[in-house]
């Protein structure tokens, strides 16, 4: 399969297909004529690729989970539980320190709002 029908069969833009590549998590196969050229299993590769980009995780830590994956589905393989736990914890984290920056930033517009209001003329 070339990389153009790869792309119109996942869905996936060719220049993500070639960084992909170039980040070890999948690989081709160079024709003659120095043009890519991917297995039958690569659609399935790809949505695995894409199902692990989607839960967060970095390409380094797909790169290592990739040989994990049970068959052609988005199971992988118990050994890896830690791992993902692991990668579970970082990501909470990382969005409880996310919530604690929109709290601040809140408070920051709101003390702003308030000292830009005008103030009323006091009586006289």
């Amino acid at each position: 399969m070339k990389i153009g029908d790869l792309a119109r069969e996942t869905g996936v833009n060719i220049r993500l297909l070639r960084y992909y590549e170039a980040q070890g998590l999948l690989t081709s196969h160079r024709t003659s004529g120095g043009h890519r050229h991917y297995t039958a299993d690569a659609p399935a590769t790809v949505t695995q690729i894409r199902t692990l980009l989607a839960a967060g995780l970095p390409t380094r830590v797909i790169r290592d989970l990739m040989p994990c994956f049970i068959g052609d589905g988005p199971t992988l393989d118990a050994c890896v539980q830690d791992h993902l736990r692991t990668q579970l914890h970082d990501l909470d984290n990382r969005i409880t320190d996310l919530q604690h920056a929109r709290a601040s930033l809140g408070d920051l517009l709101h003390a702003s709002a308030r000292a830009s209001r005008p103030t009323a003329p006091s009586p006289a």
